[in-house]
Parts: structure tokens; C-alpha cells; sequence
């Protein structure tokens, strides 16, 4: 597994940053508003702002796809909350490392995180040392588990001793291009195709995992 390092995932700030702020707002059901968020995001300085309609937990959000990929050296993505771009901690600090390894920095209104600034850089350093800590006892105790299931003759891998925990640490995992499935499956103590039975959307975390390395870093819209 490849470990949350800090300092690998938030490099020196932009030398020329262009102060180009560019907004992602989100509601999870169709039902809900964004002219908050949109109201929000205007307020900050936003130049342009991309949204939708989408449940945090798609790994299809065409919207956002589209506006990393907008994004270019020096700019700033800006969101209303940080429950609004990532669907889970670790994939916030992947998605912000991302970013940062880009050039682009980040902003979150609600919890007034700012990468630009050396107090928010230094919440980030918690935040990736808190996803790495919850990721390392999650393995830990899936471990355990597994190790029990054996001790009462039961084989490690089988359905049976799947349980919700390794789903989730193995859903963490997916999106992460340089970790293979099988050396997850391997991580988790199940086999590879434990995975695919049990998580049915695994070849679109995976692909979602590969198109984020592979974003450009020139605009490809008009501002």
C-alpha cells in the first residue's frame, strides 16, 4: 500500500500564482438548492464555477471532471465545504495532493482551509497523517479479524469473512493507480477476485484513479 506522505503530497506553493479562483459546488439530490453554494462561491472571487447534481459517493461526476481538468498552474479551486469534492478523507487528501502536484491550489470555505497560506498547509499535514492513521488501523483490524477467522477453520478470502471494514479500506485503496488489485487483495488477506465480487464498481474506481494522474495541466476551455 502506498502510504499518505505529507510532504510528498503538498509540494512548494506556485512561484507565480495567477489568482484565477475557479468554484465546484455540489447538492447530493435533486431536491436540494445550489444557490447557496453558487452564492458562495461568487462571493470568494470566483471567475468560473462548474456544478451539479450528484451523490458524493458517484465516482462519475462529470462536472468536477471537468473542472480539474480547467484548472492550470497557479490557479486556486475553491469549494463550499469539503464534503462537497471528495467522498471520503482519503480521498480528499488524494484529490488536494493531486492538485498541489499540479500547481493548483485549494481552497474550502466552511472550514476556511487554505493551501495558499501556511496555517492551512499545516491542517492538511493533519488531515494526511489522521487518513493514514485511520487507514493503518483499519488494516490492522482487518487483520485481526482474518487471523480469528482462521484460528476457527475458517480460510482467509472465502465471502465469509468479508466484512464491511475491508470493502471500505479496499474502496480507499482502489482509486490509487501505483497499488494493483491484486496487491490490495494480497494488503487485505483476500484474493483479487473477493474484490471484483464484492465491489461492483471497482473497474470505475480504478479508471477514476488512473484519469486523475492523467489530467492536463492547460486549460482546456475558454475563461
Amino acid at each position: 500500500m502506498t502510504t499518505l506522505d505529507s510532504a510528498d503530497l503538498l509540494p512548494p506553493a506556485p512561484e507565480h500564482p495567477t489568482e484565477i479562483r475557479i468554484g465546484y459546488a455540489r447538492v447530493s439530490t435533486g431536491g436540494q438548492k445550489l444557490e447557496r453554494q453558487l452564492d458562495a462561491l461568487r462571493a470568494a472571487g470566483c471567475r468560473r464555477i462548474f456544478a451539479e447534481k450528484q451523490s458524493g459517493r458517484d465516482t462519475d461526476r462529470p462536472e468536477l471532471t471537468a473542472c480539474l481538468a480547467f484548472l492550470t498552474v497557479g490557479d486556486t479551486l475553491v469549494v463550499p465545504s469539503l464534503d462537497r469534492l471528495s467522498r471520503s478523507l482519503a480521498d480528499l487528501i488524494t484529490t488536494i495532493g493531486e492538485l498541489r502536484r499540479r500547481d493548483v491550489e485549494f481552497t474550502s470555505l466552511h472550514e476556511n482551509l487554505d493551501t495558499t497560506t501556511p496555517g492551512g498547509r499545516l491542517v492538511f499535514h493533519v488531515f494526511a497523517a489522521l487518513a493514514e492513521f485511520i487507514r493503518e488501523l483499519i488494516v490492522s483490524g482487518t487483520r485481526e479479524g482474518l487471523a480469528a477467522a482462521r484460528a476457527r477453520g475458517r480460510v482467509g478470502g472465502r465471502p465469509s469473512v468479508v466484512n464491511a471494514e475491508i470493502i471500505r479500506a479496499a474502496r480507499d485503496m482502489l482509486p490509487n493507480p501505483d497499488a494493483s488489485v491484486t496487491a490490495i487483495a494480497k494488503l487485505l488477506g483476500v484474493s483479487p477476485g473477493t474484490l471484483y465480487n464484492h465491489i461492483p464498481d471497482l473497474r470505475e474506481l480504478r479508471a477514476a484513479g488512473r484519469a486523475r494522474t492523467q489530467l492536463p495541466t492547460t486549460r482546456t476551455a475558454s475563461r
